[in-house]
């Protein structure tokens, strides 16, 4: 009966109080945390923060869900602060009651007797240890049970709970004291930061870990006593020593951070690797350190088939200010060296231009107002495709793109989108291989990407709601093609079918910038080391300088075994030098004077390029010959019965690269004295004759040494060359002097109007 009579008077007590709490309600509704109130921090694919922002109050506040903190945390906070927490109605009338005769019988505050969800009243709306206090923090208590289920409450407590300093919330304080996520916490380090935010001043882990300690054993003995651990689980626990980080913030990925970093986001997720960009860190602060000052470097490394970046390093060092750390070189615009040059490989095998073996030409270019120089110096005279690619020589490259047209060069580059930023708004120009253009990182590491996947470049993705954006660049076959042609040969001859990481590097002109872009089946990587004020680092390129660090940052990666085979549009062929056909198919054999093994797209086998600038070039002519004396007569010639016969040429300006036999004056047969007016197919060519090849210039005491250079023969103007780079133009005959200011070995060539060459070496001591 009394019990009945007790239920009766709650019911009419609520009843009554019922209207007035509801009109309470409406006149001071709740005001909750908002996700603007939380730290904005970007994180790792795993959920580990990179680098965190604090919230306008100063502080860090990583945003959590319930399902996202461990189950050991959520016991403990649960039995330890509010075991009746799932069954009151926000507030505990025992507890309260309980609370107010100890605080009265001890004349002090003992227990407040307060419940989870009144100290989230607390949290979101503070107010005095008083009883106006108290009953405005039940009120407030009430209302969250009103409007909010207990999760969501939860929810509250987890993300706003002090734990000292600028500290709030469970994730954070994980992180800042253990350095971990609260999903990952021991039960010593549950019950730790159980206890925590009830004195998080005194009990702060860093500071005072002997009383954290005390109230951490205090926790621990409560669950034992609420048979919710076992003896042997507390026991364990207990012997774990309380330890606690420095507190430090987050700074990792600190370039990405900032870019992605948005007001209305509180979390930010990337798809980044945490430990490979930690480490990665590490390795491109440790390399950069042993380079001349304000080096900085970027690197990217994404993954190919989902384009996701793992690793996004965007200066040596975010905090040095002499380096200019705080510039993301990786959406910097800078000059690309010779890292576009794969790209001219693979469309003209695409336009069926070239094969992997074609004869290409390195020697000086007649009648052209772009006269690059080799990165080397000098000139090789004949290469062949793979050879000029892996050499990144110049010339050839310019072949090429004279052959493309630099304007549909760069419309296709721009359409797979890679943006050229070409300087003053001028049109694509033949410089543009060569560097003559700006670029970004990223975007040349998306374009690289193609020569793992099919062709296809494709946009790096910063974050995982950004989706895969693909575009044609070159066919799978030319891909293919242009990643055999940058990989070692030795690995080539064993693993056919395979390929491992290639790379193509690039130094920009005054040693600017230093270029190193891998390539494996799986990862794309891309490293560029320079000063972000474009001030040049004399002496450092590429190969020296870029490579070194882009193999340390390969081996971070984890092993994956190569999947992508030959595609089956791709054959291997035997041609022949000059004319670069197939062997199989040439007429006579006894024209195949060099044979190569070559990669051909389609059974296409194009033939050598030629320069059409260049007149009597052709490689292939029909000659009337004396079938009595062998030798070349005229078709006017009617006292003779001549007969057709071909001849195959070299391109005329190899001349001097080639053995005497196939020297063009050798390859054509002599004239017939028996039959007159005999027209000439070769012009008297251009001859060096003022010094003789592999000269010894011997030592002086002069720091200079002057030597006459002249040449005879030839049609039109004379260009000399020393090394490669143009140094004079002179007329037939006509002698000029050059001083040799360094010791070394020197290439002096000369080249006459009709693209007839000659070349000698000379050696100088001083």
């Amino acid at each position: 009966m009394k019990l009945k009579l007790l239920t009766k008077l709650i019911a009419v007590i609520t009843i009554l109080l019922l209207p007035i709490f509801l009109l309470f309600d409406w006149l001071f509704p709740l005001t909750l945390p908002q996700a603007s109130d939380y730290t904005q921090v970007v994180v790792a694919e795993d959920g580990t923060p990179l680098r965190n922002f604090p919230n306008k109050a100063g502080h860090w506040q990583y945003p959590i869900t319930i399902d996202q903190v461990s189950e050991n945390y959520l016991t403990a906070l649960i039995a330890y602060e509010d075991q009746y927490f799932y069954l009151h109605p926000g507030v505990n009338p025992i507890a309260l009651v309980r609370a107010f005769w100890q605080n009265i019988n001890n004349k002090k505050v003992i227990s407040g007797g307060s419940t989870l969800t009144m100290q989230v009243a607390r949290i979101i709306d503070p107010h005095q240890r008083s009883i106006p206090g108290k009953i405005k923090q039940i009120f407030r208590a009430l209302q969250l049970e009103w409007h909010l289920t207990k999760k969501e409450i939860l929810t509250i407590y987890l993300n706003n709970a002090p734990f000292g300093g600028t500290i709030i919330g469970i994730e954070a304080a994980s992180y800042a004291y253990l350095g971990k996520s609260s999903q990952f916490l021991s039960d010593a380090e549950a019950a730790l930061l159980t206890v925590l935010p009830q004195a998080p001043s005194r009990l702060r882990p860093d500071r005072h870990p002997e009383r954290a300690e005390q109230a951490r054993n205090k926790v621990l003995n409560r669950l034992q006593q609420f048979s919710l651990w076992t003896q042997e689980r507390v026991k364990s626990a207990k012997l774990e020593p309380v330890y606690a980080n420095k507190l430090a913030h987050h700074l990792n990925a600190p370039l990405l951070a900032r870019r992605l970093a948005q007001p209305k986001h509180s979390k930010i997720q990337t798809l980044v690797d945490w430990q490979l960009q930690v480490t990665a860190e590490t390795v491109v602060k440790d390399y950069v350190s042993q380079l001349p000052k304000k080096t900085s470097a970027a690197v990217l490394v994404v993954n190919n088939k989902t384009m996701a970046i793992k690793a996004y390093i965007g200066s040596a060092d975010f905090t040095d200010t002499k380096r200019l750390g705080h510039v993301d070189m990786i959406s910097a615009i800078r000059s690309p060296g010779s890292t576009l040059k794969p790209f001219a490989y693979a469309m003209a095998l695409d336009e069926g231009l070239i094969h992997s073996a074609s004869l290409l030409t390195d020697a000086p270019r007649l009648n052209k107002h772009y006269r690059p120089e080799n990165f080397s110096q000098g000139f090789h005279g004949p290469v062949s495709a793979t050879d000029a690619l892996k050499r990144s020589l110049n010339i050839p490259a310019v072949q090429l793109l004279e052959h493309l047209s630099p304007e549909n060069f760069a419309a296709q580059l721009q359409n797979a989108g890679l943006g050229l930023h070409l300087p003053n708004q001028s049109k694509a120009n033949l410089a543009i291989i060569l560097g003559g253009v700006g670029i970004k990182l990223e975007e040349l590491v998306g374009n690289y990407r193609a020569l793992a996947i099919n062709g296809l470049a494709a946009t790096p993705r910063l974050t995982a709601d950004q989706p895969l954006q693909q575009r044609y660049l070159m066919s799978p076959g030319a891909a293919w093609i242009v990643r055999q042609m940058l990989t070692d040969q030795n690995y080539r001859s064993h693993q056919a079918n395979y390929l491992p990481l290639v790379w193509k590097t690039g130094t920009s002109y005054g040693f600017r910038d230093a270029w190193a872009v891998g390539v494996s089946d799986h990862y794309t990587i891309g490293v560029w080391l320079g000063r972000p004020d474009g001030s040049p680092m004399p002496g450092h390129h590429g190969r020296i300088t870029a490579v070194p660090l882009l193999k340390q940052i390969y081996q971070l990666l984890p092993y994956k075994k190569p999947y992508i085979k030959r595609p089956a549009n791709v054959s291997e062929e035997t041609i022949c030098w000059p004319l670069g056909t197939s062997k199989n198919l040439q007429e006579n054999q006894q024209y195949c004077y060099q044979t190569k093994q070559a990669f051909v797209l389609d059974k296409q086998v194009p033939p050598t390029l030629t320069n059409p600038d260049i007149i009597q070039n052709p490689l292939k002519l029909n000659v009337p010959i004396n079938p009595n004396t062998g030798k070349r007569v005229s078709i006017n010639c009617t006292s003779i019965n001549y007969k057709l016969q071909q001849i195959v040429l070299w391109p005329r300006e190899l001349d001097p690269w080639l053995p005497r036999k196939w020297q063009r004056h050798r390859l054509i047969p002599a004239t017939d004295t028996d039959c007159k007016n005999v027209q000439p197919i070769l012009a008297n060519g251009v001859q060096i004759n003022s010094i003789k090849d592999k000269t010894l210039i011997p030592a002086a005491k002069a720091k200079q040494i002057a030597i006459n250079l002249s040449a005879n023969g030839g049609i039109g103007k004379h260009l000399w060359f020393i090394n490669g780079q143009l140094i004079a133009e002179t007329t037939p005959k006509q002698a000029f002097q050059y001083e040799f200011t360094k010791a070394g070995k020197y290439q002096v060539s000369v080249v006459d109007s009709l693209g007839t060459t000659d070349m000698v070496s000379v050696k100088v001591k001083m």
